[in-house]
């Protein structure tokens, strides 16, 4: 997500960007590594524990002898001939930054942006590399991690979010206007369901704990990819009498924007690119954390536990109704964004040689 919110930014400043993913494409062992993963977040979110902790002991990317495929990546940044690269993987900023320093140019910079919002034990150490060109993260919080880790301080910066176009347009008065669109009512309350990239949700144990406790709400469940859950959904709940449900597949920045905007809370993971999301519209959320926390999703939540005083955790999707009930009168937890990633753009502009 926020390679693509990179790219879009870039080409509105008149450069150009070219997205690449190195471990997916270098060697298929590396992409299984990264389809465990995401099995791992699916099944059971707890078992990360063990894979995270392999990742950063094995350190399997750390030098450039030890990446396979490398010729590969060799020869694709060749032929873009970069001027400067920004990587966006906690896994890409020591063998791969040697790799372009030794085989393609010295003079190419590299940037490496982070979007952990805060500290933990899932920040992981490889997100640091003292001769990286510069660090840049959405928070503070996450700066001083990086220097904890040995990042120097004279090159790390605190830019703010980097998220999509529509996340910075200006709220209007007419932000509810999609509930219309929907066929919902702007008078009933709104619950938005939230999904992965990889589909993973608890949206028929919610809807189902619901209707069990006879809630008079709308329901708006993002299904994703999951072709399969986008169909159960509009088969089983079709016509209900105190519950409406819309689900939707995937949909773009400005949908999601207005979606999260209009509604009343979001029931989600608290991944970084959600959990951003969230912060910049102001947004209720309360976070699914059935199955266990996943060590990086421990510093989304240690920023909210900074600067909330109420973090609203949920291990049994089936208590969502209560826990949304003890969320009204409180405020959501919201930061300011400008009009752009200014900070960010200008200072990997400077980079460019």
């Amino acid at each position: 997500m926020r390679a693509y919110a990179l790219r879009d930014w870039w080409h509105q400043r008149g450069g150009t960007a070219v997205i690449h993913h190195p471990l997916e494409s270098s060697f298929i062992g590396y992409k299984f590594g990264c389809n465990l993963y995401n099995l791992i977040q699916r099944k059971l979110p707890l078992m990360h524990f063990g894979y995270f902790y392999f990742l950063e002991y094995a350190s399997m990317h750390r030098g450039p002898k030890r990446i396979i495929g490398s010729k590969r990546f060799v020869r694709f940044c060749r032929s873009i001939n970069p001027q400067i690269i920004v990587s966006v993987h906690s896994h890409l900023n020591h063998g791969f930054f040697e790799l372009i320093k030794r085989d393609i140019s010295k003079s190419i910079s590299f940037a490496v942006f982070s979007g952990e919002l805060a500290d933990g034990i899932g920040f992981s150490r490889h997100w640091v590399n003292p001769f990286n060109d510069l660090f840049v993260g959405p928070t503070q919080e996450c700066c001083i991690a990086a220097q904890k880790r040995g990042m120097p301080p004279e090159k790390c910066l605190m830019s703010g979010p980097l998220l999509r176009r529509s996340f910075f347009q200006k709220e209007n008065l007419h932000q509810k206007q999609v509930l219309d669109e929907l066929g919902l009512k702007k008078s009933v309350p709104t619950y938005l369901l939230s999904t992965g990239a990889n589909g993973v949700n608890k949206h028929q144990i919610v809807i189902d704990s619901i209707m069990e406790r006879g809630k008079y709400c709308q329901v708006i469940a993002l299904c994703g990819k999951n072709k399969s859950t986008l169909a159960t959904l509009n088969e089983k709940y079709r016509n209900l009498d105190k519950i409406k449900v819309i689900p939707l597949s995937t949909i773009d920045d400005k949908m999601m924007v207005r979606l999260l905007r209009a509604v009343d809370f979001v029931f989600a993971r608290p991944g970084a690119g959600i959990s951003t999301e969230v912060l910049v519209t102001g947004t209720h959320v309360v976070f699914d954390i059935s199955g266990g926390v996943m060590p990086q999703e421990i510093n989304n939540l240690n920023y909210w536990k900074k600067h909330s005083s109420f973090v609203p955790l949920c291990k049994n999707p089936r208590q969502l109704p209560v826990i949304v009930d003890n969320l009204r009168g409180t405020s959501p937890l919201s930061i300011k964004i400008d009009e752009q990633p200014r900070v960010l753009l200008s200072a990997l502009e400077s980079l460019v040689k």
